[in-house]
């Protein structure tokens, strides 16, 4: 683009006239960027650590720099800093409790007449006899009455938003599943005679996944696990609490966030993101099967056990 007037002589031989902003021409500037040295109006012109830069020479900077990521290699953006994967999980444990509570009439006993909960209960001779899969998943949201589901919701509220801005979008959806995987697991393999609901395994995971954050950054995990060991006495001196699906969970979030964060590390992943990203999801993916080949062999020796 011409910029009439920069550096010229005005028609007839007379003194230079004024620059003029490279951006708009039909405005006069004594201002330049100190990068590029051309001339812009203060609209075009941002402050920085020695005079100002255009937005162009802006533009150009931002590009340039290395993206800012957190340990688990997730970008740090602006954009991202509200956990919605976070929230659209409680919307939908939310949206299927009120399902089930249509569908029995009653949102305290909203395990009654649900078709919907008896189709996705976690029973594991269930599973066994008809190959009901879907409750493996399905279980993890579900919940026994409006109480149950209002402590798990805020559990994961305030234990899932950290870790979710933490692992970056996608990583924390896959390992919120893979802790429901877990602890249905756990379960399926060590009280397979319970009927087993509810998204406190997949938030025991997160808080798995917590543990391994601080580790990784060297920081002390003592907080997650003193509240960990809390809920675990809960677990065992309250009747009614899974306790195999909470720690099922637990040590499933805890392994996948392990595999994404260390993995890299031993594997000579280097210094090249592309191939720590690839090679922490490669390693997520190597512990959510084996939580699924749990999975199968647990259904296997119950068919054996019932004779199916």
């Amino acid at each position: 683009m011409t910029n009439p007037g920069w550096g010229e002589a005005a028609e007839g031989g007379g003194p230079a006239s004024q620059p003029r902003c490279v951006r708009h021409p039909d405005r006069p500037t004594l201002l330049a960027c100190t990068r590029c040295g051309r001339p812009f109006c203060p609209d075009c012109l941002r402050p920085a650590s020695v005079g100002h830069q255009c937005v162009e020479c802006v533009a150009t900077a931002q590009r340039s720099a290395p993206q800012a990521r957190t340990v688990a290699g997730a970008p740090v953006r602006p954009d991202r800093s509200t956990p919605l994967v976070t929230y659209i999980l409680i919307a939908l444990n939310v949206a299927i409790f009120g399902i089930t509570a249509a569908q029995s009439g009653s949102v305290m006993n909203n395990e009654q007449s649900s078709r919907l909960f008896l189709d996705w209960a976690l029973w594991p001779p269930m599973i066994a006899a008809d190959g009901d899969y879907i409750r493996v998943l399905g279980s993890g949201f579900l919940h026994y009455g409006l109480i149950h589901l209002a402590v798990n919701m805020f559990a994961l509220w305030i234990i899932g938003r950290d870790t979710e801005l933490v692992l970056g979008r996608a990583r924390y959806l896959a390992v919120y599943a893979v802790s429901i995987v877990g602890g249905s697991a756990a379960v399926m393999f060590l009280q397979p005679d319970a009927v087993t609901v509810g998204a406190s395994g997949a938030v025991f995971g997160l808080l798995g996944a917590q543990a391994v954050i601080l580790l990784r950054l060297r920081r002390s995990p003592a907080p997650v696990l003193a509240v960990v060991a809390l809920n675990v006495f809960i677990s065992i001196t309250i009747p009614g609490i899974s306790l195999w699906g909470h720690l099922g969970g637990l040590v499933a979030g805890a392994a996948s966030t392990a595999a994404l964060l260390y993995a890299p590390q031993y594997l000579g992943a280097g210094t090249d993101r592309n191939k720590i990203v690839r090679t922490g999801w490669i390693a997520l993916g190597a512990t959510a099967v084996v939580w699924l080949v749990l999975v199968v062999l647990a259904v296997l020796r119950l068919r054996s056990q019932l004779g199916v």
